[in-house]
């Protein structure tokens, strides 16, 4: 017998996050890009879809997700993470260690915002270039017909 139970808040459903995955990959077959690995998250960093294209070696789902949590985590795209703090290798480290490893500060993990430009989950992919994996991040978000953002006040939609 089922138990009436409360449902928890969705704010970024399963129908929307296998969207993102679908528009993702159909971006990267257009580009001919090599296969990939992606990882949509909800807002509490915990993996709504994740698919590996036939192909992909398996260090690559790690690596998305880690790109993916980087974005969420700290609010801006994974690759703004890296670049702001090449000369601070100790703040990385301790990001990494809070973490328990899985921050990925490399380009491919994209927040995805709602319409007040608040974090409500985050795409990683991994398998091609950074930028290329950050592109098809976007063009995923973009194909759900959701809001990103790199960081704020900066390049978004």
């Amino acid at each position: 017998m089922a138990m009436n139970i409360f449902m928890c808040s969705v704010q970024l459903s399963r129908e929307k996050a296998r969207a993102i995955v679908n528009g993702a990959v159909a971006q990267a077959r257009e580009a001919g890009l090599p296969p990939l690995t992606l990882v949509v998250l909800d807002g509490g960093g915990h993996v709504v879809v994740a698919e590996r294209e036939d192909g992909c070696a398996p260090l690559r789902f790690p690596v998305a997700q880690g790109k993916a949590y980087a974005a969420l985590g700290m609010g801006i795209a994974s690759g703004i993470i890296g670049e702001r703090n090449t000369e601070r290798p100790a703040f990385l480290a301790s990001v990494a260690a809070a973490s328990n490893g899985h921050c990925v500060p490399v380009a491919g993990g994209v927040p995805i915002l709602d319409a007040q430009q608040c974090v409500i989950g985050a795409v990683g992919v991994s398998g091609a270039s950074s930028e290329e994996d950050q592109q098809v991040a976007i063009a995923g978000i973009k194909a759900a017909d959701l809001n990103w953002g790199l960081v704020p006040g900066g390049e978004e939609n």
